[in-house]
């Protein structure tokens, strides 16, 4: 397999910061391979606006893996544990919450070493953001380090000197802001994307977790119209 392939694995979860790295894959000149991920979340919002995504930025395939986390429990994302809202911002950024999900990160990394060796894409984007964020010790620049560094010791194909895996975070240090106004630069239609934790049945967003509140801010900081149709 060779290393210079122009094939890159893409995270995407459906959310604004996921969209917005397949933005900045596909201007590197990347051919996109989305991965998606079914992994026992509260909601199905996420997976339809991934769906949408992928298909708006024209990837070549979009995989969507059954990965039973929500089994493992341990989140406020894949049990009944309550999700906070209304959570100061210093808060969020002082402690990890309940929505983290155990290993979360670990696991869908892995799964893309996986198909990134098949596929001859030595090249994985992920949306991590170590900034304006939650807290997720899974998002820090630390962690993504040592996982590239051990993914080139776990592939046949890098042991055997045909690929060098390397994990792209073109957004992990940068403000929601930031990463808004690089999106809408990029032309990424923002009002395809999910970002909450908690949405209504009609899979309108709560616009009270952690997760909306960092969207809302990172649009009003950006002077650009948030298109998310929140809750009463």
């Amino acid at each position: 397999m060779s290393s210079e392939s122009k094939k890159a694995v893409v995270l995407v979860s459906g959310g604004l910061d996921s969209t917005t790295c397949l933005a900045i894959a596909q201007k590197e000149g990347f051919e996109l391979f989305a991965l998606s991920f079914n992994y026992g979340q509260r909601h199905q919002a996420e997976i339809f606006a991934a769906k949408m995504v992928a298909k708006a930025f024209g990837a070549k395939e979009h995989l969507v893996l059954d990965v039973p986390l929500g089994a493992i429990g341990g989140s406020a994302l894949t049990t009944g544990i309550p999700v906070p809202k209304d959570v100061p911002l210093e808060e969020m950024q002082s402690r990890i919450p309940v929505t983290y999900v155990p290993a979360r990160n670990t696991v869908f990394l892995s799964l893309a070493l996986a198909w990134g060796e098949t596929l001859s894409a030595a090249d994985i984007f992920i949306g991590v953001n170590a900034l304006d964020y939650s807290g997720y010790p899974d998002c820090r620049p630390e962690y993504i380090e040592a996982f590239e560094k051990m993914a080139n010791l776990a592939l046949k194909e890098c042991v055997e000197g045909r690929m060098r895996i390397r994990i792209h975070t073109p957004l992990i240090e940068m403000t929601k802001a930031r990463i808004i106004t690089t999106g809408v630069g990029l032309g990424v239609d923002y009002s395809l994307t999910h970002s909450c934790y908690d949405p209504d049945p009609a899979g309108k967003a709560c616009g009270r977790c952690d997760s909306c509140s960092l969207r809302k801010k990172g649009f009003e900081e950006a002077g650009i119209p948030d298109p998310t149709h929140y809750a009463p």
